[in-house]
């Protein structure tokens, strides 16, 4: 390859409107790749300390002692931390009303749950949306680019009477740059979006499934003291 085409120079001797468009798929690339290595840790972190939990969870341990633990430690709860503390509140506060049913107690501490998985999945899924706009956008803006140089080196090239190679490629070569641009900035976008939506997926489901088991277990709590509550009043 000739100097005349070296890589560096198309960009740096490409139109203004081009070279924007190469500055703002380069600056979405990065930022991008930023996104893509903070969610792939948080999202393992959550699936870490999910395992962990569990296995404490499961152990036997007194859920009011777990749920002191958790408590005591400075910071806010996390994860699948977060609907544990969440719903074992709802559930004891209900739970000091003595006239309340086993089904009353259980929807307030059901609720309580579900806006704590809400919350959780948010926090998870934060920044992913721009992963999916960068996978989308991105080609188009280095089609734009493309276009917009392909047309300024029709337009030299109408300008002299004999027109050769060396004057054509140049400007084609830097309207292509964009485009390979647009899809270095969009592929690895597309794919970790694809990857992590399915993570998230799998993770609500986990935190789905034991907010069942964690209810179906309190709800045993309940029903056994009401029951014993009326036989002390009867």
């Amino acid at each position: 390859m000739g100097s005349g085409l070296n890589f560096l120079d198309l960009i740096l001797e490409a139109s203004l409107l081009v070279q924007l468009v190469m500055l703002g798929l380069v600056a979405m690339s990065v930022m991008s790749w930023a996104i893509i290595f903070q969610r792939k840790k948080a999202i393992s972190d959550a699936l870490a300390n999910a395992k962990k939990f569990e296995q404490k969870f499961w152990s036997g341990i007194d859920l009011s002692k777990l749920y002191n633990e958790i408590s005591s430690r400075s910071g806010q709860s996390h994860g699948i931390e977060a609907l544990f503390t969440a719903g074992f509140k709802e559930f004891a506060r209900h739970k000091k009303n003595t006239f309340q049913s086993a089904g009353i107690v259980m929807e307030g501490t059901h609720r309580s749950m579900r806006v704590a998985l809400s919350r959780e999945i948010e926090k998870i899924e934060s920044s992913l949306s721009f992963l999916a706009t960068v996978g989308s956008i991105s080609p188009y803006i280095g089609l734009f680019g493309t276009v917009w140089g392909i047309m300024n080196a029709f337009i030299a090239l109408g300008e002299v009477k004999q027109a050769t190679l060396q004057m054509v490629a140049p400007g084609i070569a830097e309207a292509l740059i964009a485009t390979a641009m647009g899809l270095f900035a969009a592929i690895p976008a597309v794919i970790a979006y694809n990857r992590f939506s399915n993570k998230v997926e799998k993770l609500e489901s986990h935190y789905i499934n034991f907010m069942e088991e964690f209810a179906n277990i309190l709800h045993r709590q309940a029903a056994t003291q009401i029951e014993a509550q009326a036989n002390v009043s009867a």
